[in-house]
């Protein structure tokens, strides 16, 4: 008998890393859960994590300008996206991105704590996270 997946992971891409976070489908609650490096380990580093947290569906920022225009930031997370649902069987959502990096800096500076530019990242995707967790609850 096979059991329901039990989370979703939210993906922050960048050129160098991707930040990832996790919610469980009971809690509806991300967390920031690592990041990993765009290298030739990224694919199989990502399908572990998918296993391990028993992931049902991936939700990838989607950057675009200040104005909602689309940037080459966004025409590189596109292509980013297509790679990825060549490496995963899993839905892919994407979902607008709007400053979560910066507002994930501003969080961890306010701790008073020293961090790394990974933990942006999967700060960051949390918030992506989050909003669409929420997107999801307000269409229901």
């Amino acid at each position: 008998m096979t059991t329901a997946p039990k989370s979703v992971l939210g993906l922050d891409v960048g050129a160098r890393r991707v930040g990832v976070a996790t919610a469980s489908l009971a809690s509806h609650l991300p967390r920031p859960l690592t990041t990993l490096m765009r290298d030739d380990k990224f694919f199989p580093a990502l399908r572990n994590l998918i296993a391990d947290e028993d992931a049902a569906a991936l939700v990838v920022g989607l950057p675009r300008g200040l104005e909602g225009q689309v940037t080459a930031q966004t025409k590189a997370v596109e292509a980013f996206t297509d790679e990825l649902k060549q490496h995963s069987d899993l839905p892919v959502h994407l979902q607008d991105e709007a400053v979560t990096s910066k507002q994930a800096e501003a969080e961890l500076k306010s701790r008073g704590k020293p961090y790394r530019r990974g933990d942006i990242d999967a700060l960051a995707a949390t918030y992506i996270l989050e909003d669409w967790l929420s997107a999801q609850r307000e269409a229901t």
